[in-house]
């Protein structure tokens, strides 16, 4: 089996989450630099299998597509571009933000640890990648993809 990769794509910053190979735990990869994103992950997918692409869809609580979606449809297009054969998904990504602040903070980290931009990219990332696999598991797909 191969991983899943979720992307929590920002204008400067982007947080990555990977599952084991098992499709069992979401963990945090890393955050970078969007502008190094797409060498990122063409790199990451040579050393690694990857079964699945996420990438977190920004909607408003209308159900309307954030102005983020302007910079993830071309990047998307271009994942789907380079690399056919993995499929790349969408998937809601509503609060994931607060949810990541709110784990961190439960964490107990210090304070200058909390203000750490990118480990909430991270955070976000994962949690993206978490409720994937959950929404998965709810539709009756308990085995892994």
């Amino acid at each position: 089996m191969a991983r899943l990769l979720a992307i929590d794509y920002g204008k400067k910053r982007t947080g990555l989450a990977v599952t084991d190979e098992l499709q069992i735990i979401a963990n945090g990869l890393t955050t970078v630099a969007t502008a190094t994103l797409v060498d990122f992950i063409l790199d990451y997918v040579k050393r690694e299998p990857v079964e699945r692409i996420i990438v977190g869809m920004p909607k408003q609580m209308n159900n309307e597509p954030s102005e983020n979606m302007c910079r993830i449809r071309p990047f998307v297009g271009r994942l789907r571009n380079l690399l056919p054969e993995i499929p790349v998904e969408y998937h809601d990504e509503r609060f994931t933000s607060v949810l990541a602040h709110q784990a961190i903070l439960a964490s107990g980290i210090g304070k200058m640890a909390r203000r750490n931009k990118e480990l909430v990219d991270e955070v976000s990332a994962t949690i993206i990648l978490q409720s994937y696999m959950e929404s998965r598991r709810m539709q009756g797909q308990n085995k892994p993809i």
